[in-house]
């Protein structure tokens, strides 16, 4: 079943959705930050890109690859809002001084390595380092975007997280997202190309060794190259929800774009069929591991804070 409301014309509305199954039987929620595509018109007359250049900072598809997880007992989390308007994937208040006309306030971070890339939670490039922006915004214009996207996406992940810390004993977050093939300007290992599929979990620290051990399993097993931590360790949300000492544990699973699709066109390719068929084998198997390992004796109410 479907938990939100309709699109209505050019507004994003709602601003994403819970897929959830009927009985979650899994402990693990999905979420797909960075596939949505629902251009606000304001948006898209304040960017000096095209309609093609603009996307090219999303992880087109991501949420259909990972389409299958409702069917077999979680939940998927998935933006409707386009990462290049707001990224969830930062915290609240990671803004650039330049890109406002006036001064931030002292609680605003406008120093973290994501800002000085252009990529803070309102960006000001794309990936490929294209400015987004023909005139500087307003800080009210942020607030108004971080009180109505980003706030209620991370209340919601949470939601699902305490629901079933509560239900288990411990949670499982996948954070979903896609990477471009070759590192780009903004990237440390620009030029380079990418392996098939990249686990981040902080080198360790996120989540549990066995998990991140048998996610990898499962993806070498389907013949993918899969390399742990690098170019891509976990962002934000893989960072700030992963405690395993308290039962919630968070990956981040990064899938090579030219494996599924056009990345100059952003369009499917023929690959996407074999990319989706791999990533619900995974789910599947994930339900077919004893997990009870993961537990915590901290309390769902001290773990969800």
């Amino acid at each position: 079943m479907r938990i939100g409301g309709e699109r209505r014309g050019s507004a994003i509305d709602p601003p994403f959705e819970v897929l959830a199954p009927t009985d979650q039987t899994l402990p693990f929620i999905f979420s797909s930050p960075h596939s949505g595509r629902v251009y606000p018109k304001s948006f898209l007359q304040a960017t000096k890109l095209d309609g093609t250049a603009i996307r090219r900072s999303e992880d087109s598809f991501v949420d259909e690859i990972f389409g299958a997880a409702p069917s077999f007992g979680a939940p998927l989390l998935k933006a409707h809002f386009p990462r290049a308007f707001i990224d969830p994937n930062r915290e609240a208040y990671e803004l650039d001084q330049a890109m406002f006309d006036s001064h931030l306030p002292q609680y605003v971070n406008t120093r973290s390595p994501r800002v000085l890339a252009g990529l803070g939670t309102i960006a000001r490039v794309v990936r490929d380092g294209a400015e987004i922006y023909t005139r500087k915004l307003s800080f009210q214009e942020a607030l108004s975007r971080i009180d109505t996207y980003y706030k209620p996406y991370h209340a919601t992940l949470r939601k699902l997280l305490e629901e079933t810390h509560r239900k288990f004993n411990y949670a499982v977050l996948i954070d979903c997202h896609s990477m471009p093939s070759v590192g780009g300007p903004l990237d440390q290992d620009i030029g380079s190309a990418r392996p098939d599929i990249v686990l981040g979990d902080r080198f360790g620290s996120s989540c549990a060794r066995r998990l991140t051990d048998t996610v990898e399993r499962v993806l070498l097993m389907q013949g993918f190259v899969v390399v742990r931590n690098n170019p891509y360790a976990g962002g934000y949300t893989t960072e700030h929800y992963g405690r395993p000492h308290v039962g919630l544990h968070t990956l981040q699973i990064e899938i090579n774009r030219a494996l599924y699709m056009d990345e100059d066109r952003v369009e499917r390719s023929a690959g996407i069929k074999r990319v989706t068929h791999a990533i619900t084998t995974l789910i599947r198997a994930m339900g077919e591991v004893d997990w009870r390992f993961l537990k915590s004796p901290i309390s769902t109410s001290q773990a969800a804070q």
